[in-house]
């Protein structure tokens, strides 16, 4: 066997060249925009809107019932009162034309009842 010189000049193996440093690429500048930018709307911005939307009238029907139920309730009160109104009204009618009370104001004014035996009747069926 061929003896083998590890520490000989020709086994050395040669230096690698150095690596350069890579430079550090300078980043493009911006262009100028031309055109702005639209803004897309999201889903979400859709959905909050309708929920907004549905929230603003469901508000305005609870007002609008609210409304419509003092209403009713002023028109309830009045109807109260008119029927007291009424009522009052019936008494003071129904007194007013009790026999007692029409005699009295007869006799207030002169006025005497007609005896039984002087009462006489028409027959106005007759020709």
């Amino acid at each position: 066997m061929a003896t083998v010189d590890w520490f000989a000049a020709e086994a050395v193996a040669v230096p690698a060249p150095a690596r350069r440093r890579a430079r550090p690429v300078a980043a493009p500048k911006p262009r100028a925009r031309t055109r702005r930018r639209t803004r897309r709307v999201t889903p979400g911005i859709l959905w909050i809107s309708a929920f907004a939307l549905l929230l603003a009238g469901v508000v305005a029907i609870n007002v609008a019932v609210l409304r419509a139920n003092v209403a009713v309730n002023k028109l309830d009160q009045r109807q109260v009162e008119l029927q007291n109104q009424n009522a009052a009204l019936s008494s003071q009618v129904s007194s007013a034309i009790a026999s007692i009370r029409i005699e009295q104001a007869a006799r207030h004014f002169g006025l005497v009842p007609a005896a039984a035996a002087d009462t006489s009747y028409l027959d106005l069926n007759q020709r």
